[in-house]
C-alpha cells in the first residue's frame, strides 16, 4: 500500500512538469581486498546500486569525487589524513578500523566522504540528496574505528558551513540525526565542543562501542527495543531536540542495522517498523523546511537482500520527499 501511494505521487508530479532526478553518490566500484571471511558486508553497496537503478529511475547515480586535503581537514588531522593517503597507519590503527591498509582502502575512503560533501552541496540546493554509503561515524579526527577511516559526516557539515559563512557571513546549524543502532562517537567527539552542530544518537545501549562518547542527545535503547518503544523513543527525541536547537540542515544517518535481520544489531524492529521510522524523519526535516542528506550506515544482516530492501524503502522514501520538495508540497 505504501509503495503504491509513493507510485501514484510519483505520477503525479512527473505530469506537473518536475523531469529532473535526485541525486545519489556511489564509491562502490572501490572495493576493498577483504580476507576470505571477513564480516564486513563489502557486496551491499553494489547490490543497492543495482536494485535502485531498476527499481527508482528518478534517481540520478553520480560517481563520488574524492575529498581533499582540506576538506578532510576540516574535520581531521592533517597527519591522520596523510596517514591513510600515505599508508603509513599503525598495525593498531589498522586494527582499530577494521580493514587492512591497501591503495584501494585509501581510495574508497577518500570517495566515501565526497560522496556526502558533494551530496550535501546538491541538497542545499535541490532539498535532498545523498550517499550510497558513508555513515563512517565511528572516526574521530585523529583515529578511525569501527569500520570507519574518515568521518564522512563530520566533514560535509564542515564544508556546507565554510561555504555558507563564506556566501552569507552568516552561520549555518547544522543537526546529525543518527539512527544507526551503533552510537555515533567519533561523530559526537569531533562535535563535542562545537555549538553549531547537535548531534543526537539512538542506538542500542549494549552495543559496540562500549565506552560511547556524549553526544548532545544520546538515547540508549535496550536489546529486543520493537517497533513502538523504538518509535516513541524518537518521536520523544525528536521533540527534544527541536526545543534545544533550530537546524538549517540535516544530516541523516539511516542504519540499517536496527533490523531485526541484523547480525550486529540486537534490536527487533520489522521492515515496516524501520520504513515508519525513516518516515518521521523525513516529516520532521519538510515541517522544517530544511534541506537534508542521507547517508546509509551500517547494515549486517544474516541475509544481506534484507539489509538492501531495508535500504531500498529508505531510498524511496527520500524520493518522495525530493518530489514534495520541488513541488514545494510542505
Amino acid at each position: 500500500m505504501q509503495h503504491f501511494r509513493v507510485g501514484v505521487l510519483e505520477i503525479e508530479f512527473r505530469q506537473k512538469g518536475h523531469n529532473s532526478a535526485m541525486k545519489a553518490f556511489y564509491s562502490d566500484h572501490f572495493v576493498l581486498p577483504l580476507p576470505e571471511g571477513h564480516r564486513f558486508p563489502m557486496a551491499k553497496y553494489s547490490m543497492l546500486r543495482n536494485k535502485m537503478a531498476a527499481a527508482i529511475q528518478e534517481v540520478q547515480m553520480l560517481e563520488a569525487p574524492a575529498a581533499s586535503d582540506g576538506e578532510l581537514a576540516l574535520a581531521h588531522s592533517p597527519e591522520y589524513v596523510q596517514a591513510v593517503k600515505s599508508g603509513s597507519l599503525s598495525p593498531q590503527a589498522q586494527r582499530e578500523i577494521g580493514f587492512p591498509w591497501t591503495p584501494a582502502m585509501a581510495e574508497r575512503s577518500l570517495r566515501s566522504v565526497g560522496a556526502s560533501v558533494a551530496a550535501a552541496r546538491v541538497a542545499m540546493k535541490e532539498g535532498i540528496a545523498g550517499n550510497l554509503a558513508g555513515g563512517t561515524h565511528h572516526a574521530s579526527a585523529a583515529q578511525g574505528g569501527g569500520f570507519c577511516v574518515f568521518n564522512d559526516i563530520a566533514v560535509a557539515a564542515r564544508v556546507l558551513q565554510m561555504e555558507h559563512f563564506r556566501v552569507s557571513k552568516q552561520a549555518l546549524k547544522v543537526m546529525v540525526v543518527d539512527l544507526d543502532v551503533h552510537q555515533g562517537n567519533g561523530t559526537a567527539s569531533i562535535f563535542a565542543e562545537d555549538a553549531s552542530v547537535f548531534t543526537l544518537s539512538l542506538h542500542g545501549e549494549k552495543n559496540f562501542p562500549f565506552r560511547k562518547v556524549s553526544s548532545d542527545l544520546d538515547v540508549g535503547l535496550p536489546d529486543g527495543c520493537s517497533d513502538p518503544a523504538y518509535l516513541e523513543a524518537l518521536d520523544q527525541a525528536l521533540e527534544q531536540a527541536s526545543s534545544r536547537f533550530s537546524p538549517d540542515f540535516l544530516i541523516y544517518l539511516a542504519g540499517a542495522d536496527a533490523h531485526e535481520g541484523d547480525r550486529l544489531g540486537r534490536l527487533k524492529l520489522t521492515e515496516a517498523g524501520m520504513a515508519a521510522r525513516d518516515q518521521r524523519v523525513f516529516d520532521w526535516a519538510r515541517a522544517k523546511k530544511i534541506p537534508m542528506i542521507i547517508c546509509m550506515g551500517g547494515g549486517y544482516g544474516h541475509d544481506l537482500e534484507t539489509t538492501v530492501a531495508v535500504q531500498m524503502n529508505t531510498w524511496r522514501l527520500a524520493h518522495l520527499h525530493w518530489l514534495h520538495w520541488q513541488n514545494r508540497g510542505f
